[in-house]
């Protein structure tokens, strides 16, 4: 009988120990950003937009090209600590020597409209990829117009 006693006892202690009526506490964590980091690449790509489009055989900026870079210009301003680098790029049609000049045209364009907007002409370098670097792979006009651009990177 002392043992059935003794279970007993048992059997309560180890279900007052199981019971626990104390909320537990959250612990607090770091706390979740959405989007991109302000004043990164990802944040010029997703807020503002990084690059600008020509037309075949043109480095002369079209409207839209130009709202981008007042986006840009306006992002440049406020994050006065990035530097940028502009890339040039063509489609494939044409030779690799007139494809990387007419890259350099179109990342210059870009670069003087920058400047005429305020940015400081030491902010920005530019580069030509010419054909080298397609964003859109293919041989039709859909890829061409996708590739014929002006790319603006953080630095």
């Amino acid at each position: 009988m002392n043992i059935k006693i003794l279970g007993a006892f048992a059997a309560v202690a180890l279900l007052a120990a199981c019971s626990n009526t104390e909320t537990p506490t959250p612990t607090p964590s770091a706390p979740v950003t959405a989007g991109p980091v302000p004043g990164s690449q990802e944040d010029l790509v997703a807020n503002v937009g990084d690059r600008v489009f020509y037309d075949f055989d043109k480095s002369a900026l079209k409207p839209d090209g130009k709202a981008t870079l007042d986006r840009q210009a306006a992002w440049l301003a406020k994050w006065a600590q990035n530097n940028v680098q502009v890339a040039g790029n063509a489609d494939e049609r044409g030779t690799e020597e007139y494809n990387l000049a007419l890259g350099q045209r179109r990342a210059n364009a870009a670069r003087d409209y920058l400047v005429a907007k305020g940015v400081s002409s030491g902010r920005i370098t530019t580069i030509s990829y010419g054909k080298d670097r397609p964003v859109a792979l293919g041989s039709n006009e859909q890829a061409w117009a996708q590739n014929r651009n002006a790319i603006t990177s953080v630095r």
